[in-house]
């Protein structure tokens, strides 16, 4: 005050009140933060740093030093059979044809990935439903949390550099109108391969895409096994064009560019263990697998199912992509199917420790379809587990009606379920019930009235593998099939049946469930 007042002032008075009314501002922000302020309030250009057009991150980036670690991941983790595939890579066409389980779909996964980041270029993924090309997604998302901490998100995947990842069904009408290189699963078990496969090529027209193929056996009557024998090449030429390939084992082992410019490989379970697969137990599997299936799954033999009750064309229609066509059921909701009743079907496993459960939608209407919703397996769980995952399966869905096979060792579980489940239903099974039960499939499958995923092959193999057989005494015919520890217990020939009042009856391959509407 004393300043302000003197008169008159010298140039070192204005410079001592500028000081002092600085500290005095200093005073009051010091006393704003000790009130509970922000550090703002002690240095206001801290508020400039926000004050700027903010910048957005970019959605999937992965720089290019983590690019490099993703490559080097993706080598470190090939066996030596899927290092042939990348040796490939630069082929127009590849087909594979290949045992379960070697880790194909997480290999392709991993390598469009890389493909995408450095290349720039569209992958495509077909798949034979929307649910199963999604698995090629959540490798994707899992390499690239797991080895680089990035979160990939969207669908279609949309890299920076504009490569986008595409995971669709076998629907001729939603896989148009794309470009890329595109990877074909389980093609073998697609229906109407011919129709799409020409909508497929399509979309790798461009020289710079390329296409591949790979897909455990099927049926020799499937219309892409032309496609792998070459038979389809010579359609329409001259005889002096015909090619004549050798797509035996032997030739195709290691891989091999064939005549027709597709590069071909098959890689039987055997071949798997040769070249740095330790996953498996062999002779474990051997005993697990009758003969004839383990040379279809796991040695790539295709099955003539000219002897089958379900050969494979009749299936095909059944077989749907659900996630695109089932609008009510919604697989990840805490009440996937909401307030509509399912029927639920148990079979224990005679051999092995396998078993199976599945819920089926029974129709609305007479005449409607039935629809398996899920099927669950079972490996090395006591009796009191497997009747647990049963009873939250009836927290989870309406149940009205679940049925157990007591036949075999199915009695300890019905003891379990049945405190929760009076109504339980079990019930055992002859020859004539069998056949009474099969005739009824047949006739709602081939009427068209039976949907499942189809992404799910194993279901399918199941019913292809039923045959007319005659019982141990002569005296009467009957259905069987090798069981296997692949389908779980819902297995081939082991179809059930339940004789409910009024309209109910069966189940197909272990409680598919038919009815006499």
């Amino acid at each position: 005050m004393q300043l302000l007042l003197k008169d008159p002032k010298s140039g070192t008075d204005f410079k001592e009140i500028d000081l002092l009314h600085r500290q005095l501002e200093r005073q009051a922000r010091i006393q704003r933060y000790q009130d509970g302020g922000t550090e703002t309030d002690l240095n206001p250009e801290l508020a400039k740093r926000n004050a700027g057009e903010k910048r957005k991150p970019k959605r999937n980036d992965i720089p290019e030093e983590l690019v490099e670690k993703l490559v080097e991941a993706f080598l470190d983790g090939c066996f030596d059979y899927q290092k042939d595939w990348y040796r490939a890579g630069n082929q127009r066409t590849r087909a594979i044809l290949k045992s379960r389980q070697i880790g194909a779909t997480f290999y392709f996964a991993r390598e469009a990935l890389i493909d995408a980041l450095t290349t720039g270029r569209n992958q495509i993924f077909l798949s034979a439903s929307k649910a199963q090309a999604h698995i090629f997604k959540a490798y994707i998302q899992a390499f690239a949390r797991d080895t680089v901490g990035v979160e990939l998100t969207g669908d279609p995947i949309i890299l920076p550099n504009g490569a986008e990842l595409h995971f669709l069904g076998t629907n001729a009408r939603t896989a148009q109108g794309y470009h890329g290189n595109f990877y074909f699963d389980e093609f073998f078990w697609t229906f109407k391969f011919n129709e799409l496969n020409k909508v497929a090529s399509g979309m790798a027209m461009q020289k710079q895409y390329r296409r591949t193929y790979f897909s455990t056996p099927s049926s020799m009557a499937h219309e892409a096994y032309t496609f792998w024998t070459g038979e389809r090449f010579n359609k329409g030429k001259p005889s002096a064009q015909h090619l004549k390939l050798d797509v035996s084992h032997e030739a195709l082992q290691q891989g091999k560019l064939c005549d027709d410019r597709i590069w071909r490989q098959i890689v039987t379970i055997l071949d798997a263990e040769e070249r740095g697969c330790d996953l498996f137990d062999i002779d474990e599997l051997r005993l697990e697998y009758d003969a004839a299936a383990f040379q279809n799954l796991l040695m790539c033999q295709f099955v003539d199912d000219g002897a089958s009750i379900f050969p494979l064309n009749m299936l095909q229609p059944c077989m749907v992509d659900s996630w695109s066509i089932w609008e009510d059921y919604k697989p990840f909701a805490a009440r996937p199917f909401a307030d509509r009743q399912v029927w639920v079907g148990y079979d224990p496993a005679e051999n092995g420790d396998s078993a199976g459960l599945i819920v089926v939608a029974p129709p609305l209407v007479p005449g409607g379809k039935f629809r398996v919703l899920e099927r669950h397996q079972f490996r090395g769980m006591d009796f009191t587990a497997q009747a647990e995952t049963i009873r939250q399966v009836t927290s989870r869905f309406w149940v009205t009606y679940i049925g157990i096979d007591t036949t075999g060792l199915g009695s300890a579980v019905a003891q379990l379920v049945r405190p929760f489940f009076p109504a339980l239903r079990t019930f055992s099974y002859n020859p004539e019930i069998k056949a009474r039960l099969v005739m009824k499939a047949w006739d709602v499958i081939s009427k068209g009235r039976l949907e499942f995923d189809a992404g799910w092959t194993d279901l399918a193999q199941s019913l292809m593998a039923i045959r007319k057989t005659v019982t141990p005494g002569g005296r009467q015919f009957t259905f069987v099939a090798g069981r296997n520890d692949n389908t779980g217990q819902p297995v081939p020939g082991e179809a059930r049946q339940h004789a409910a009042p009024g309209h109910r009856a069966a189940a197909v391959s272990g409680q598919v469930h038919a009815s006499r509407q």
